[in-house]
């Protein structure tokens, strides 16, 4: 990844990358919005090093938010899962991790699969605006949404049939909460990509894709994963 004086003008047009960081997510960012840590942290560290521009840091609790961040123009790249309804208005690199998402149901539930817990009558907490929010928007047949800041947060408070959240939390969050198990079948493979607004240059998205690919064939994204206490195995394979 060349720091053209072109790419860095199309980038970083304030002479900072302004990096948006979901520490809502614990997988893929931990720490404060003052002190942020984790792997998406330190792949904006490195382009903002290849860019030879300082990095600053936009945090916030929810994905959503920092979509919104990116299509508004307050932050130059971010960190989401790939889904066709960002995908109309952002540019995805290819993937640098994956990630499942999973339900957690109260222990005498039935249910034990995604088409069990598919049925009419089934009420799912979900953070809205998530990658899971927006997947299982799209693909449920029969089961009902309920949003909320967190997933797990509303199937408590609402005495749902099911919630819905990654796995490492929500695999945490079981193991704290008695009466609730997991559903160990994954609902879906939450592909995580860095995102930029569709109007750069096609040059500067295909350094990014580019960067991406280096970084996972390098073993900077595993490493990356291991100092911030995540499973080394959640990298994406080459594209």
């Amino acid at each position: 990844m060349t720091a053209t004086a072109a790419l860095v003008d199309d980038l970083a047009p304030t002479g900072s990358l302004r990096a948006a960081i979901n520490l809502g997510n614990p997988v893929l960012a931990q720490g404060t919005p003052a002190d942020p840590t984790g792997v998406t942290v330190d792949i904006a560290r490195e382009v903002a090093r290849r860019l030879d521009v300082p990095v600053e840091f936009v945090c916030f609790d929810a994905a959503r938010k920092s979509f919104e961040a990116i299509t508004a123009g307050r932050a130059d790249i971010g960190f989401l899962a790939i889904e066709p309804v960002r995908a109309a208005e952002v540019a995805f690199t290819p993937p640098y991790a994956v990630i499942e998402g999973v339900f957690a149901v109260p222990d005498d539930s039935a249910l034990r699969s995604m088409p069990e817990v598919d049925r009419a009558g089934v009420r799912i907490g979900v953070k809205e605006g998530s990658a899971y929010d927006l997947f299982l928007t799209r693909t449920l047949a029969h089961a009902t949404l309920v949003r909320g800041p967190e997933g797990s947060e509303v199937f408590l408070s609402e005495g749902l049939e099911a919630g819905a959240g990654i796995r490492q939390p929500m695999t945490a969050f079981v193991a704290a909460q008695p009466g609730v198990r997991l559903v160990d079948e994954a609902f879906m493979q939450i592909q995580q990509a860095m995102s930029t607004r569709k109007d750069r240059a096609p040059e500067t998205l295909e350094l990014l894709a580019s960067l991406i690919e280096e970084l996972k064939t390098s073993g900077f994204i595993a490493d990356a994963l291991e100092r911030s206490g995540q499973d080394a195995g959640l990298v994406a394979p080459p594209a």
